[in-house]
């Protein structure tokens, strides 16, 4: 399954989450860390989820970019 991430950069790196995996958040100093790190904290949340019997968030959002006046 595909989930949408969001990063945003901090003062000290980068942070990632999914908003169709609420409080599923993960950190890393570099683009590529955090992308690794936010897959592996959405699978453990995932298994999670599987071992406690609740149902697996669907993937519902999607990122588009939209032109403004500045």
């Amino acid at each position: 399954m595909n989930y949408l991430i969001v990063i945003e950069e901090t003062p000290t790196g980068f942070s990632a989450f999914s908003p169709d995996i609420p409080g599923c958040v993960s950190t890393g100093k570099t683009k590529n860390e955090v992308e690794t790190n936010i897959q592996e904290a959405i699978e453990f949340h995932l298994d999670g989820l599987r071992e406690e019997g609740y149902e697996i968030p669907k993937a519902h959002s999607y990122a588009t970019n939209v032109t403004v006046s500045a």
